[in-house]
């Protein structure tokens, strides 16, 4: 196919029924791996980088590489800058030709983050890039992996301010925050349901999931009935492939060469988000 925006993603999906996954990748063995994956199951997909792993890979090194494999795919492929947390960091983004990004005011006072969203989001619209927001905080931030969550639903979205959020910023997409948490879960958490529902009755933002690592299948179908279209997932991946590969150098026999290790990641994240996708409906829904 080729390089798509989130908005082009939305508008082949207008009555829900499904969520596009977002994987945050770090190098050029995750993207091969992730995109065979949508391939595999002919799944539209996004590829993230999110602004906590830029001290391991930056914009201006990822981003081109990211750029050329969507290019390059069979499905559709949006480039995704991930909770930008700083102005800079999103305008980079943007610049360097990511088709969306996200600018994460959560923390922010709620006429701050309109404020500086709503002028994200006048940049983004004269370059043809997609833009996602937050309202309410997740209970374990991005980058964080403590074993235990404490809920906090004070920090959860306000539905009534959810839509006033939408409309006045312009944005193409709304993480809520309802209960999941970054990382991987150590137990199963409280997820509000009854708040996204609210926030989707409320509201006609495409609505996004973030800390979608280790929920339940029926979790994940629920969101997507009550109007999620996007579903962040990385931890659970990046885990389950690390316990692969570790499996895999134990059991080898002779000589073990670091292309053994980039074949044997490839092939386990492929694996990993066919299974997922197909998880979150998106499967045989590649344009």
């Amino acid at each position: 196919m080729s390089l798509v925006t989130l908005q082009e993603m939305f508008d082949k999906n207008i009555n829900g029924g499904y969520a596009v996954g977002a994987v945050n990748v770090m190098n050029q063995d995750m993207i091969r791996g992730v995109i065979a994956g949508a391939e595999m199951v002919n799944s539209p997909v996004i590829i993230a980088l999110a602004e906590a792993h830029e001290p391991l890979v930056s914009i201006e090194e990822l981003g081109p590489i990211m750029i050329d494999c969507a290019k390059r795919a069979k499905v559709p492929v949006c480039v995704h800058f991930d909770h930008g947390e700083s102005y800079n960091a999103v305008v980079r983004a943007m610049k360097a030709g990511f088709t969306s990004v996200m600018f994460d005011g959560s923390k922010l006072p709620f006429e701050e983050n309109v404020e500086l969203t709503a002028s994200i989001v006048k940049i983004a619209k004269a370059l043809g890039v997609s833009v996602e927001a937050e309202l309410g905080e997740l209970t374990r931030p991005e980058g964080c992996e403590d074993e235990e969550v404490e809920e906090n639903p004070d920090l959860y979205t306000d539905p009534y301010k959810a839509d006033e959020f939408y409309k006045r910023t312009g944005i193409t997409a709304l993480a809520v925050a309802y209960g999941t948490a970054h990382g991987v879960y150590a137990k199963q958490p409280k997820l509000d349901f009854d708040r996204l529902k609210l926030i989707n009755q409320l509201t006609d933002a495409p609505l996004v999931m973030h800390g979608g690592s280790g929920l339940e299948e029926k979790d994940f179908h629920k969101a997507i009935e009550y109007g999620t279209k996007k579903i962040n997932y990385f931890s659970n991946m990046s885990y389950t492939v690390a316990q692969e590969v570790k499996r895999r150098l134990n059991e080898a026999k002779g000589k073990t060469y670091y292309t053994d290790i980039s074949a044997w990641s490839i092939e386990a994240i492929k694996e990993d988000i066919a299974r997922t996708l197909t998880m979150f409906k998106s499967n045989g829904k590649a344009w």
